[in-house]
């Protein structure tokens, strides 16, 4: 059965979305709000403003991008167009890949749909350690409900494909907890290409769900348009300034495009909102813009199954266990939560670090590979401060980010979880993504073998999906660069409502607490713009 183009309709309908790339002279735009970056936080806050009455514009670097051009479920075209640098974003020494969302939905149209609360000790942590207030576990919980009811969230009902099955049956071997993962999905075809695109809007991304429904109440979407900064005197802000991107998304065409606004939110997510304000020379008096950025350092272990494991097939993320993630507390040796991540044949052949014969026989064995990840925990000590985001001369962001021996020991750690738990699930053979490990064939030979890695970048597989940090929320205007409501300390009509206000990371995939804590805020904004 076709599925209904959602933008075709909505345009046709009187949808004001505009496409920079057609512009032929400047524009300026006028918005009682706008926004840049249509993410989780950009999106919701896109639909309840404009719910109000706001005139919001919504400003995204990325192309439009609808179900359409999904349906090829092809790697490279996703790469190329749905992501950051093309999917080769990394951090700056290269030593860590970094995947994140680059289109009109943000990371929510190429995302695992993984859906978590912000774990209780993670409020609870901030409040205790970073002057942050309102957002504690039973200030959010109304929030994380509304969401879910909004964007379809429950645990996934189906059975866990054998990927994820994996993971559960090791860890009901070993005793360990594990859990059903929430989902942001309605009608889900369980086909497994989530972060190519969801060709059949089952998931409930912001492309599907809030950026419609903003655009419905008369919203504007510009889309290839890269703000290069947010005017302002010093002391309040009047709006943004871009440049119009060609149909390759990436070329400015040499229109320049100025949006004016009695409201700026900045929404691109963690590393692109730092570089932004970076750009604009806001004040920061405390120079704590770009600091303490945090991005789940992600290691990965592979293994050979008995069993056809097929692991592109699938929800992609349906069991996770958080049975290493506290318990040495908050901040005791770092924590990690395991999950599962799918393996699509383009993206296999970097992680299984072959080449020759031995890369050909690794691909050959891809239907029979199971993977684990674990996401470490970063920033809740002091010997894990996150790292840096900066602006090269061209004022590109860039991202220093430093692993220390604090989470080098959680790396050897997470593997020989990882790796215990796949013998215990049957795994014929085992293999950590590191340039020195070899495949191991029994759990004690894996366990000496993890313990001997020299554990040094570029030796060991790190990349992360999760983006946090960077503008630092805090009532102390010394610890952060907007208050616990999102809003600039010294320009106040200026909001950041996305991941980058987190003051550490979250300990689990970071969609839902972007989502709650970005509605939130955005209501307390309305209340305020309107009344």
């Amino acid at each position: 059965m076709p599925i209904p183009d959602l933008y075709s309709a909505g345009i046709a309908s009187g949808w004001k979305v505009l496409d920079a790339a057609t512009f032929t002279a400047p524009r300026t735009i006028d918005a009682d709000v706008v926004i840049v970056g249509t993410g989780a936080g950009g999106g919701i806050a896109a639909e309840l403003l404009s719910e109000a009455g706001l005139n919001v514009v919504m400003v995204e670097e990325g192309g439009l991008h609808t179900s359409d051009s999904f349906r090829d479920m092809d790697e490279a075209r996703a790469y190329r167009t749905l992501y950051q640098e093309a999917a080769a974003r990394a951090t700056s020494d290269g030593a860590i890949s970094i995947l994140q969302g680059r289109a009109v939905g943000g990371s929510t149209t190429v995302n695992w749909s993984s859906s978590f609360r912000t774990p209780p000790r993670t409020l609870a942590h901030w409040a205790a350690h970073h002057a942050v207030a309102g957002h504690g576990e039973q200030d959010m919980a109304p929030w994380f409900a509304r969401i879910e009811e909004r964007l379809s969230m429950a645990p996934w009902a189906m059975d866990p494909n054998p990927n994820n099955a994996v993971l559960r049956r090791g860890c009901e071997a070993l005793g360990w907890e594990w859990h059903v993962i929430p989902r942001n999905v309605k009608g889900c075809w369980n086909s497994g290409y989530c972060g190519l695109g969801c060709p059949v809007n089952a998931k409930q991304s912001m492309l599907v769900s809030t950026i419609p429904a903003a655009l419905a109440h008369g919203a504007t979407l510009v889309h290839r348009l890269r703000v290069r900064a947010i005017d302002h005197d010093g002391k309040a802000v009047r709006g943004v300034t871009g440049d119009a991107l060609g149909h390759d998304g990436y070329s400015p065409t040499g229109i320049r495009v100025t949006v004016r606004a009695r409201h700026v939110i900045a929404a691109g997510g963690a590393i692109n909102t730092p570089a932004l304000l970076l750009r604009s020379r806001v004040p920061d008096p405390y120079q704590r813009l770009g600091q303490r950025t945090f991005i789940h350092p992600v290691n990965l272990s592979v293994a050979k199954m008995p069993e056809k494991i097929d692991p592109y097939y699938g929800a992609p993320q349906s069991i996770a266990s958080d049975h290493f993630q506290w318990r040495h507390g908050a901040t005791g040796p770092i924590g990690y939560k395991l999950e599962v991540p799918p393996m699509f044949p383009g993206i296999s052949a970097g992680v299984l670090n072959g080449m020759g014969d031995d890369l050909r026989r690794d691909m050959a064995a891809l239907p029979h590979a199971n993977a684990m990840l674990a996401l470490l925990r970063d920033g809740f000590v002091p010997e894990s401060p996150g790292g840096r985001v900066r602006i090269a001369d061209d004022g590109s962001p860039i991202l220093d980010y430093e692993v220390s021996d604090y989470l080098w020991d959680g790396v050897r750690r997470a593997y020989l979880s990882m790796a215990e738990a796949q013998f215990a699930a049957g795994a014929q053979r085992v293999r950590p993504a590191h340039l020195d490990a070899t495949w191991y064939t029994s759990w004690p030979q894996a366990r000496d073998a993890i313990g001997q890695l020299p554990l040094k970048p570029f030796r060991v597989l790190l990349f992360s999906a999760h983006l946090m940090g960077g503008c630092a929320m805090s009532e102390d205007p010394a610890r952060g660069v907007v208050s616990s409501a999102g809003r600039h300390h010294q320009l106040p009509n200026l909001y950041v409502l996305d991941g980058s206000v987190f003051p550490t990371s979250i300990g689990a995939n970071p969609q839902l607490s972007v989502l709650a804590l970005a509605a939130q805020n955005a209501t307390t904004l309305r209340k305020t713009i309107t009344a």
